[in-house]
């Protein structure tokens, strides 16, 4: 059965947001570095256990609760405030950072809950600079592979992995929407995401992301959405034939990254 958790509120200047998270089962281990996504597949053999569907970030208290490999809620969040963000940011891309909290909160609940990460095979859709495929790692999942389409985020994401001495991640440049559906077809256990918003420069673009993720998900995905789109993507969910469930909601702030923001942070 596929599960998705949708409509997590999280403003920012002016706008409200939605994440994925993914994490899977481990079928390699070796240094991060980008690979060709058509032969990534052959390479690792991938083997599918299960996924589950699409999740929302909520309130969560910072218990100090064990989570997988013995690390502590409190503990995975200290260490994603060291995960280096966006130097240069790109509108087009829609870049926004997932904050430390909320990849904690969310990557603990998708563990906790659903036991969706530690030895699981996990795709991070548009990971950025990679801070949930780094919790993932943390938490133990098989392989963590991120795909992103942009060049100057995936090197932030090696050198954090780097940092961290992360070899159960890898990267895949590519532009997800060009992307063969074939050619990962229910080949990951977990997909987990932040995808863009899906503005006007980019309509759309939310709703692309999680059809390429349901594609590539065997049972589940994990994704943040803004809440405005819940009604929109159950219609959606219902039209492709998946169950949608909303697991939690959250609200944040985000720190203004743009020129054309007009606050220092927005709640």
């Amino acid at each position: 059965m596929l599960r998705m958790c949708v409509g997590t509120t999280i403003k920012g200047a002016g706008q409200s947001r939605t994440v994925f998270e993914d994490a899977h089962s481990l079928c390699g281990s070796r240094p991060p570095a980008c690979c060709n996504v058509n032969t990534l597949a052959e390479e690792y053999k991938f083997e599918n256990r299960f996924s589950r569907g699409v999740v929302e970030q909520g309130p969560t208290q910072s218990a100090d609760i064990t989570v997988a490999g013995e690390m502590k809620l409190k503990e995975l969040e200290s260490c994603l405030q060291q995960v280096d963000a966006f130097e240069e940011p790109k509108i087009l891309l829609e870049q926004y950072p997932t904050s430390p909290h909320i990849a904690a909160c969310m990557l603990y609940t998708i563990q906790t809950t659903f036991e969706d990460i530690e030895g699981r095979l996990v795709a991070d859709l548009g990971c950025g600079c990679g801070v949930l495929s780094i919790g993932a790692a943390m938490l133990d999942a098989g392989l963590c592979v991120g795909f992103d389409i942009d060049d100057d985020a995936l090197d932030i994401f090696r050198r954090n992995a780097e940092e961290f001495e992360i070899s159960n991640v890898d990267l895949v440049q590519c532009d997800l929407c060009a992307l063969d559906p074939d050619a990962y077809a229910e080949k990951f256990d977990t997909v987990i995401m932040n995808p863009p918003f899906g503005t006007k420069h980019n309509q759309g673009m939310d709703m692309k992301f999680l059809k390429a993720a349901l594609t590539m998900a065997k049972t589940a995905v994990y994704s943040l959405h803004k809440t405005a789109t819940r009604e929109h993507i159950q219609k959606k969910a219902n039209d492709w034939g998946v169950k949608m469930e909303v697991i939690a909601e959250l609200r944040y702030d985000l720190p203004a990254s743009y020129k054309f923001h007009k606050k220092k942070t927005v709640s």
